[in-house]
């Protein structure tokens, strides 16, 4: 049985939304990061391995990927609260999608929102390793479909 899940464009118009309240306030729409990295489903201490450390990051992200051979699911950590709370954004939009979903995602947001414009160039190439790493293991998903 599929639960009712919202496709990625909705999840991004919600995201644009919610932005949207905080005007230009960058202060406030990072305070909105920080809380959504609160929420983060997080991955294990024992599993915080190098090879899930997104590699270009300033900061230390580990991401883990999982799929039930229809869905991707996604944890991660970070040790820093600004890009926990990117990766709980990617996270949640990416999450519990299928991997052709993933990687037709065009991630338009990320632009709408102006959030890698007000990101340090080290933390906009995290956020762009973390969004490759997100499509790569979607890539790896999709071919065990093929199989």
């Amino acid at each position: 049985m599929i639960l009712n899940r919202m496709n990625i464009e909705s999840i991004e118009k919600e995201i644009i939304e919610e932005f949207e309240l905080f005007g230009e306030d960058w202060e406030s729409r990072y305070e909105f990061l920080i809380d959504l990295g609160k929420t983060l489903p997080l991955v294990s201490q024992s599993e915080k391995s190098d090879d899930l450390l997104i590699k270009g990051c300033q900061s230390k992200l580990w991401l883990k990927s999982y799929f039930d051979g229809k869905l991707v699911s996604y944890t991660a950590d970070s040790d820093a609260i600004i890009t926990k709370g990117i990766a709980a954004l990617m996270i949640r939009l990416l999450n519990n999608q299928t991997p052709t979903e993933i990687l037709n995602a065009k991630l338009d947001f990320i632009n709408q929102i102006g959030l890698k414009e007000h990101l340090s160039p080290t933390r906009a190439n995290g956020l762009l390793s973390l969004i490759k790493q997100m499509k790569l293991d979607a890539l790896a998903y999709s071919s065990q479909n093929l199989i």
